[in-house]
């Protein structure tokens, strides 16, 4: 989108904040990828077609070459996420049923979950209920199913098929995964074991012969330790953000870092040779920096501070603001390509478990590697314990018996 840096400059050119600051990738993509109309970005923000308007104008979306129109029916990953962005939206304005709302509070304020874990709940038992209301009513589309008027004597008449048939929906018309069905199934027996053990609002739960959908265990994808060493040695040191980009690979792949601790760094949360960080489920917990980190975060650090920028956070954008996931997915995507390895999918989730999987190899204790993953069962780490391929073929070649 070799646009959006002209389309940022307009917005910034405006002199003023508006709004749609967050939205401006979203709207090009809209509007000039995959052609939408005033009145269809309009209903999806829920605004006045005359602000979308002003919006298109303020940005000068109509002076940039819109012939690479994205298909509305096109399966890219950003057309999935945009999809799923603008889902999430529609359901976040729709009013929720008492019992959700009463659920929600007791994950944000007793149990103290992340927002995204709220959310990601939220959606859950959103679509869940549209569902059942919208199946009673025989409506084609569930989305539009208002379910605010759902009350106790409605849950207290779900039963368990009516949650295997739910599960059935978003895996034939939703195209929900495995992993997608198995976090439905975790919300649904979170939910109804509230409403029958906290709020006594229903006698049996539903979800107690609930099964989990099966799920094939996959294998983390990960560099060697020689693919990460050429990545970090491939990067361009005449580039303007090579150092930004060197310090994220270099944090990644010694500290095994989570995305969005990574993007959440603040300056104020670095002492000496520690980073404290904020990790999943809103946890604290302590980073140990080795000299190459140290090194690199430094290197960066003198950087940024010749951009005069006071910003709190680490990480920063081209745009002088706190670096987005979405940002630091495309570097870290662009970085190892640039190196030559392109047969694989490469993630920053994918450097995490590169960090894991040379730790083990090194030798280190998987309770030490639980505590520099964050991870709060070590069943989690124990995926780790994989060999790969070239290892296994070894140790049969080495076998007395083929001597």
């Amino acid at each position: 989108m070799d646009n959006l840096n002209d389309i940022y400059n307009n917005y910034d050119n405006l002199g003023v904040t508006r709004n749609y600051e967050n939205y401006i990738e979203h709207i090009y993509i809209f509007y000039n990828k995959m052609n939408m109309s005033i009145d269809e970005i309009a209903n999806i923000y829920k605004k006045n077609k005359r602000i979308i308007q002003m919006w298109v104008e303020e940005l000068k979306l109509d002076s940039f070459n819109s012939d690479e129109k994205m298909n509305l029916n096109d399966n890219s990953n950003i057309q999935l996420e945009l999809n799923k962005k603008v889902e999430i939206k529609k359901i976040e304005e729709n009013k929720l049923p008492k019992r959700v709302d009463d659920f929600v509070s007791y994950l944000k304020n007793i149990k103290e979950q992340s927002p995204n874990t709220i959310k990601n709940y939220t959606y859950d038992l959103t679509l869940l209920f549209k569902y059942l209301v919208g199946r009673n009513q025989n409506v084609e589309n569930y989305d539009n199913v208002d379910i605010r008027y759902v009350d106790d004597n409605f849950i207290r008449n779900i039963a368990l098929s009516d949650l295997y048939d739910f599960l059935n929906y978003v895996e034939v018309d939703r195209n929900n995964s495995a992993y997608a069905k198995a976090r439905k199934v975790a919300t649904l027996k979170s939910f109804f074991k509230f409403l029958n053990v906290k709020m006594k609002v229903i006698d049996e739960n539903p979800t107690i012969e609930l099964e989990t959908p099966k799920i094939k265990k996959r294998l983390p994808v990960y560099l060697t330790l020689d693919q990460s060493k050429k990545v970090l040695e491939s990067m361009n040191k005449g580039k303007k953000y090579y150092s930004r980009d060197y310090c994220i690979f270099v944090l990644f792949l010694n500290c095994g870092m989570r995305l969005s601790e990574l993007c959440n760094i603040k300056l104020k949360d670095i002492k000496e040779d520690t980073i404290t960080i904020i990790g999943k489920g809103d946890k604290e917990r302590t980073v140990y920096l080795n000299e190459e980190c140290i090194k690199a975060i430094n290197n960066y650090l003198k950087d940024r501070k010749e951009l005069n920028n006071c910003n709190e956070y680490l990480f920063l954008s081209k745009r002088k603001t706190q670096i987005t996931a979405r940002a630091v997915e495309d570097l870290v995507k662009k970085h190892i390509e640039n190196a030559g390895f392109k047969d694989k999918k490469y993630t920053p989730h994918k450097l995490r478990h590169s960090a894991a999987t040379m730790y083990l190899k090194e030798g280190v204790d998987i309770r030490f590697i639980q505590e520099i993953l964050g991870h709060e069962n070590i069943s989690t780490t124990q995926i780790y314990t994989h060999v790969d391929d070239v290892e296994l073929r070894k140790i049969v070649n080495d076998s007395p018996l083929s001597k």
